[in-house]
């Protein structure tokens, strides 16, 4: 196993990022934000990726932010933590939600604070079964960051959000699908083996397609009914420019399957 923090390959068209600091529970660094943000950044302009999976080594998918080395209260000045959100966690949640390719998380272990919200934003979630999901700030007298308040009301509603922030119990995967934060629970052995099925299937999709559907998605959330129409059927007029469209289209009518470049 390489003792590089981030592990990333490509393979055929899945750009595959991996959390690799197991002896931390792979709680991250300020240099593993970085790099996660690069290379959501690099699958988005990169034509050959057509989808991206999120992923960790060892027991633990993500333990929150590694707080080793932030300075003591006493020590910081108004607005400090603050920025450092904006700057940090917000910004990684950010480069998920606005990768434009699709997102899947494998959740191999335990996802807390940060760590959850990290596999909330992804499009998917894939969870082994010993997987857990824990919103970990209530327990330090801290409140939610890295955009859970917004995300999770969204997922479950502010009911179930407020029960689990209020809490902070640890979820299992098996109820975190129940209530709709996990797509699909796995035997633990099987998890990576199901993210790559997965994966595969979205880079063999008309990537253009899915990104501007999920962007559809996203934005609904945020708006009214006139304004997420308005942007529906611009984006159709938009897609219809591109090749998979068109393709789509065909093999329809002529009655086969279709072959599609992502472009």
């Amino acid at each position: 196993m390489s003792s590089s923090p981030i592990l990333h390959a490509t393979d055929s068209g899945v750009s595959w990022i991996t959390l690799n600091r197991p002896e931390a529970m792979n709680a991250v660094t300020w240099d593993q934000r970085e790099r996660v943000i690069a290379l959501l950044a690099d699958a988005s302009a990169d034509p050959a990726v057509r989808a991206v999976v999120l992923t960790a080594t060892g027991r633990g998918f993500c333990a929150g932010a590694d707080l080793r080395g932030a300075p003591a209260t006493g020590d910081r000045a108004p607005g400090d933590v603050a920025r450092t959100i904006r700057l940090g966690a917000q910004r990684l949640i950010t480069a998920v939600l606005d990768c434009e390719k699709p997102v899947l998380a494998a959740v191999n272990g335990t996802a807390a604070g940060i760590g959850a919200h990290l596999a909330f934003a992804c499009d998917l979630v894939l969870a082994a079964e010993s997987a857990k999901f824990i919103e970990v700030f209530v327990r330090r007298g801290l409140v939610p960051d890295g955009g859970g308040a917004y995300l999770l009301p969204r997922l479950v509603g502010p009911q179930r959000a407020k029960e689990l922030m209020f809490f902070g119990d640890a979820l299992p995967a098996a109820e975190a699908e129940r209530l709709g934060l996990v797509n699909r629970t796995v035997p633990d052995e099987e998890l990576a083996a199901t993210a790559r099925t997965w994966a595969e299937r979205l880079a063999a999709g008309p990537t253009r397609s899915i990104a501007l559907t999920k962007q559809l998605v996203n934005a609904s959330l945020d708006t009214d009914r006139a304004t997420a129409f308005a942007a529906e059927a611009m984006a159709q007029e938009i897609n219809m420019t591109t090749h998979d469209a068109q393709e789509g289209v065909a093999s329809f009518v002529e009655r086969r399957k279709p072959t599609y470049r992502g472009v």
